[in-house]
Formats: structure tokens, sequence, C-alpha cells
């Protein structure tokens, strides 16, 4: 039989949780799914709970990018099996886009990870951008430190793929991987992106494509022609095929001075003092208020801004 926690009691057990970080651990995936739920949706103790934590733990912090359809999701839940089966804890963070228009997302990567829901070493959760345009979610650095703090052996972070501004992942992460697959343009679009520049690693995937070969070549000789040594992986993601390859560059990657980490957490500073100064708008009032307002004749968006910020104050 199901037991129902009362809020009362779920209150508390956030008030404790808030003050007492060293239960978040990753031997109990309770404490941690509530723990990111608290920071995810700014519930009372986030900021508190946020401060609290224990960061010194050196958890390596993976990042997976790309072009949509490049089957990163694939790639993550072969990787996952593999670390899974050597007895590392795997903590996930699968990010999926937001609708512009309804605010809602179909978080997918749940679904495409199902085989590994019940393995005792496997967090997942999954993590809509909320509107954020280069693949971040304003949240994911918090939740990402809530995983850190865990003791994750490993902390996986698969973004959206959204292209140009999908630089955000080569802040937060120690290793980014850049996937890309043959037959699709992703060879023009990752100069014009700006992938080249972030990748620590290329992984062609669905190299059983007519076409793979040339172009992982072709990706070696634009990698060579920049006089940076970063490794090009073939895999088939859907096969295992290729994955031990990633696993052990992953295990055997020297430390990458990161930095990009300092312009992430800038640029997060920026998006807190943001969140906090506009914590009274509200959205839907916003939509609500536009939809009212757009159809009078003399309306003017920048008036009904400066009305609208007026009223806040």
């Amino acid at each position: 039989m199901r037991r129902f926690v009362s809020f009362a009691t779920y209150k508390d057990k956030v008030k404790s949780l808030s003050k007492d970080t060293s239960s978040i651990i990753s031997d109990d995936f309770r404490s941690v799914a509530r723990a990111l739920t608290i920071v995810e949706n700014d519930l009372e103790g986030a900021a508190e709970l946020l401060k609290n934590l224990y960061l010194t733990k050196n958890v390596p912090i993976i990042g997976i990018t790309g072009p949509p359809g490049a089957g990163k999701s694939t790639l993550v839940n072969s990787i996952i099996g593999q670390l899974a089966d050597k007895g590392k804890k795997v903590a996930i963070l699968a990010i999926d886009p937001t609708s512009p228009f309804n605010l809602g997302s179909l978080l997918g990567d749940r679904i495409r990870m199902s085989a590994h829901f019940n393995h005792p070493g496997v967090f997942i959760r999954s993590l809509a951008t909320r509107g954020s345009l280069g693949g971040l979610s304003a949240k994911t650095i918090e939740m990402t430190d809530i995983l850190r703090s865990a003791g994750f052996d490993y902390i996986l972070v698969e973004t959206v793929g959204v292209g140009q501004s999908e630089i955000e992942i080569a802040g937060l992460a120690d290793i980014t991987f850049v996937v890309l697959v043959p037959e699709g343009g992703d060879e023009i679009q990752s100069i014009k992106s700006g992938l080249m520049e972030i990748a620590d690693a290329f992984i062609i995937n669905k190299a059983d494509r007519d076409g793979a070969d040339i172009f992982a070549g072709n990706i070696k000789k634009m990698v060579q022609q920049k006089g940076v040594d970063v490794p090009v992986f073939k895999t088939i993601a859907s096969q295992n095929d290729g994955i031990t390859e990633v696993i052990n560059f992953i295990a055997s990657a020297p430390p990458i001075k990161n930095t990009r980490k300092e312009f992430l957490l800038a640029e997060k500073a920026y998006k807190l003092i943001q969140q906090k100064r506009m914590a009274g708008v509200d959205k839907v009032q916003l939509l609500q208020a536009i939809t009212k307002n757009m159809t009078e004749p003399e309306f003017n968006l920048y008036s009904f801004v400066d009305r609208w910020l007026t009223k806040l104050d």
C-alpha cells in the first residue's frame, strides 16, 4: 500500500534538508530528488540549501551536446550502461526544450533511458530549458551542484542541441562531447555554430551510415588545421559499438583547465540577480494582459511595458 506524506511533514523534511545537506547522498535517491525539486521550483528553503552545499568533491561533469537527431540520448543511454556495469554511480540531467507558446516540455529522455530506471546506481532527472536559448536552464548549474554534493562518480548533462548558443555547456562541463552524425550537413553547421571551439572530443554517431568514414576524416582534418589535439570517435550507440573507447577517454582524460567557467558563472550570477529582481513578474498574467491589450488600436508594446513596470514598483 502506497504511503502519502502530509504537506506539513513534507515542509519539515524540506526545512531539515536545507539546514543539513549531508543527508543528500547518492545512496538515497529520495533525498537527491527532494533536493532537486526544492531547487528547481524555488520552494521555501532552496536558497539556504544551496548555501549549505558541500561542493569540494571532485566529480567529473560530462557534457553531451550537438545538433538534434544526432542520437545524443541513445549515446548517453549506452554510456550509462557501461559505467553502471563498472560499478560507478551515475547521475544524468537530461535537458529538454520548452515550448515558447504553452511553456510545456516533453521530457522524452526518461523514455529513452527507461532500461536504467531501476538500477540502484543510476539517477535520471529530466529538466526543461524554461526558455533558455543556450540549451541550459537557469536551474542547471544549481541542480548540478546538488548532484556534485551527493557524491556520484560521474554526472552527465545532455543538452537540447539548439546550435549557436550551445557553448554554455562548455562552461559547466569538465569534458564536453560534441555529437555529430553523417549525412546531416553537420560539418558545415559545426563550423557556423562554434561547436568546433567547445569540443574536448567529437563523437560521430550512427557511424554505420554511408560516408561516415569520410565525414570523420574531414572532422579530423578541420581539427588539425586549428592546431588542437581533439580526438574523434565513431560510434553506433544503438548497438553499443564504439562506446568503450569513449568510456576509456572519460576515465583517462587529464584535468582540462576550463577557462570558460568564469564566464558561465558570471552569466549565472546575472541570472540570479535578474531572477530575484523579476520575482513579481508572472508570465501567465503577462500573457493575459498582452492578449487583452494588443487588440486596442493604439496599443504600444513599449508603453505597455512601462505601465507594467510602474505597477510592479
